[in-house]
């Protein structure tokens, strides 16, 4: 499983550097153009605006399975673990709904869509609302991995969602060490 997702995550980083490369070089050349020869590419401000769209959407899906878009946890760090375990479940319970909701809306829209094209391309604007398909399945798709994770398995190392945190690192040993503890009176 583990080597399924490192591909999917090596997947979609090539395809974020691709399209960060294609769109520098779109804009470079397009403003190379204008100013030198006083002619521009008509698609390329098009393509620029359609890569970065895609490139927004799986960068967010991307900080999202490493836990890195911003959050606040000061509260949830002062929590002992089972207070901790219901905020996660819970807030991953809103965060689910919430893709649900967006999911379904990008799927109407990407319908609605279909029939309308860009100008200078020609493309299909159901490919820009695809991309949020895209990115609330795969953010669907982690969150029930998460979740499985955290209740089947008893993996508690993403209960404070910031990356990096040492709090939840110490506050999982003092409960083990209450355990032990409380074990070893008995």
């Amino acid at each position: 499983m583990k080597g399924l997702v490192s591909k999917i995550d090596a997947l979609l980083k090539l395809v974020i550097v691709v399209c960060l490369s294609l769109m520098a070089i779109f804009v470079f050349t397009n403003v190379v153009l204008r100013y030198v020869f006083n002619s521009g590419i008509t698609w390329s401000e098009e393509v620029s605006r359609f890569l970065f769209v895609w490139l927004i959407f799986l960068g967010a899906i991307l900080a999202f399975k490493d836990n890195e878009h911003l959050g606040v946890d000061s509260l949830v760090k002062k929590l002992p673990i089972a207070g901790k375990k219901v905020i996660y479940i819970v807030s991953n319970l809103i965060l689910l709904i919430t893709l649900v909701f967006l999911f379904d809306g990008s799927w109407k829209l990407t319908l609605l869509n279909t029939d309308l094209s860009a100008p200078a391309t020609g493309m299909s604007y159901a490919y820009i609302y695809a991309f949020g398909m895209i990115m609330s399945g795969a953010m669907i798709l982690i969150i029930l991995f998460k979740l499985f994770r955290l209740i089947f398995k008893k993996d508690v190392s993403e209960l404070i969602m910031s990356t990096g945190s040492e709090e939840l690192v110490d506050s999982v040993e003092r409960e083990n060490s209450k355990k032990e503890t409380g074990a070893k009176k008995k």
